[in-house]
């Protein structure tokens, strides 16, 4: 089996790389912007002719798209969120129209939740921001375009690897900035709200499933960890793992994302239905693993 994963050597792709070396008869297929990439794809500028003729030669059994922006302004996220999954789609329809598209979306999509009702893939989707709304754009891409698609809706993943754009990855940078002095303060904003969080690693295992999977799937899948936590709980658990000794002091006000979605949970049922599929790992051991890596998966 052909596997060609896009955004290959980013946070997610490289997870998945990782995760499809483990999958007898597979020769995975790296696309994406960097030097290393065998097939150099950047969704946010190509176009779809250039692109067909990229996949007709690498003829591709399963595309897996990590690629994606969740930082810059709103044109960034559009070329990147919005664009490359359709420029993506008319190109496989030409070039591979019987390879399977795995496509990980975001639970941003969603926008606010309502405390203690996870949601289902038939909620209402109600994006606050740029962000989410690219994410959902190119989630209507993927599931309008006729392929043999399927959109993994990501929660917040947390693990080896996590980038500093976003909480995981950004608590523990000031972390290890501050070390082991008592006297250290941590200042953040408010923690309060509550978040899915998944372990890469289990995110990687879906979109193998999701690669490998008989059969069609679902347009939309939810991969989370299935539980809403306190944010709280996570740095002060990345806290310990670090064992910080300082203080950690929240402010009155937080993000403006944080502040309009103060409660998101994924219900994952539809997942294990269709892939066998639920989280393997912990929180603890997801920042265990954030915490003890190096900065590559």
């Amino acid at each position: 089996m052909r596997i060609l994963v896009l955004g290959f050597t980013g946070y997610l792709g490289a997870h998945v790389v990782e995760r499809l070396g483990t999958l007898p008869g597979a020769r995975v297929l790296g696309g994406g912007r960097s030097a290393g990439a065998r097939h150099g794809i950047d969704l946010a500028t190509v176009r779809p002719e250039q692109l067909a003729k990229t996949l007709a030669s690498a003829a591709p059994d399963t595309v897996i798209n990590c690629a994606g922006a969740t930082g810059g302004d709103a044109v960034t996220l559009a070329e990147v969120n919005a664009r490359g999954p359709a420029v993506l789609c008319a190109a496989l329809r030409e070039a591979a129209p019987t390879a399977r598209l795995v496509h990980l979306g975001s639970a941003a999509e969603y926008g606010p939740g309502t405390p203690d009702l996870p949601v289902t893939e038939q909620a209402a989707t109600r994006p606050i921001g740029p962000y989410g709304a690219t994410k959902l754009a190119g989630t209507v891409a993927v599931t309008a375009s006729g392929l043999d698609a399927v959109v993994l809706r990501v929660g917040n993943p947390v693990g080896r690897g996590a980038p500093s754009t976003g909480l995981p990855g950004r608590i523990a940078a000031l972390l290890r900035e501050a070390g082991p002095d008592p006297e250290a303060v941590l200042r953040l904003g408010d923690l309060s709200a509550y978040r899915d969080f998944v372990d890469v690693r289990d995110v990687a295992r879906a979109a193998v499933l999701a690669a490998t999977a008989p059969g069609p799937l679902p347009p939309v899948l939810n991969v989370g960890g299935g539980r809403a936590v306190p944010v709280r709980d996570l740095v002060r658990g990345l806290a310990d793992q670090a064992g910080f000794r300082g203080r950690i002091e929240e402010t009155a006000a937080g993000s403006v994302r944080s502040g309009q979605v103060s409660w998101q949970c994924s219900d994952i049922t539809a997942a294990e239905q269709a892939l066998g599929w639920r989280p393997d790992h912990t929180l603890d051991e997801a920042l265990a693993a954030l915490w003890e890596g190096d900065g590559t998966p």
